[in-house]
Formats: structure tokens, C-alpha cells, sequence
């Protein structure tokens, strides 16, 4: 059974940073996509960044291209986001999920991590 815990969220002044943590379990997830989204409070879900845990490739959203990256342990299992130059806008739930690559949607989710950018 796959297992996403996030991690790491806080209470930040804006300009600071965070590292957000997401521990894998359940299986071995080389063949696997690993995202991170996140949900503002009255705003649809939305992704923030996303890798291949094999290859290693990344991507982003534009809004966080530049302050964000999403990286991987393969001994400690897990995914992380280090989040600089924190705005306020960032404000938001944020969540870990992962999909086979073969997969269109992403399988399976984490509880999600608050995190709170004071201006």
C-alpha cells in the first residue's frame, strides 16, 4: 500500500524559506512521477512541480520557476520542495502525490502540509 507523509510546513514571513518533505512508501517508486500541489483557501488545486523519480527530469509551474525545486533521496525515500523568496501568495495547502508514468492522473495523495507566508 503506497504511503505519502508530508512535512515541513510552518508559519514563514514573506521572503523566507521552507523545505517541505514527502516520505514514500508502499513500493518502489523509480517508475513513478511525483508531484507536489497545493490548495488555497476558496482556489481549485493546482500544480506546483513535479519529477521523475528515475531519470530525475523536473518541471514547474511558472509562478514558482526560480524560487522552487523539487529534488529526491533514493535512500531516505522521499521528495522534497525548497521553497525560497517565499511570497504570500504561496499560502496554501500543500500536497505530495505520485503516479506511474504511464498514468495520466496521479494515484495517490498525502494529507497535505500547511503552509502560511506572512507579508
Amino acid at each position: 500500500q503506497v504511503q505519502l507523509v508530508e512535512s515541513g510546513g510552518g508559519l514563514v514571513p514573506a521572503g523566507g524559506s521552507l523545505r517541505l518533505s514527502c516520505a514514500a512508501s508502499g513500493r518502489t517508486f523509480s517508475n513513478y512521477l511525483m508531484g507536489w500541489f497545493r490548495q488555497a483557501p476558496g482556489k481549485e488545486r493546482e500544480f506546483v512541480a513535479a519529477i521523475n523519480w528515475g531519470a530525475g527530469n523536473t518541471v514547474y509551474t511558472n509562478s514558482v520557476k526560480g524560487r522552487f525545486t523539487i529534488s529526491r533521496d533514493n535512500a531516505k525515500n522521499t521528495v522534497y520542495l525548497q521553497m525560497n523568496s517565499l511570497k504570500p501568495e504561496d499560502t496554501a495547502v500543500y500536497y505530495c502525490a505520485a503516479r506511474t508514468l504511464t498514468n495520466s492522473r496521479y494515484e495517490y495523495w498525502g494529507q497535505g502540509t500547511q503552509v502560511t507566508v506572512s507579508s
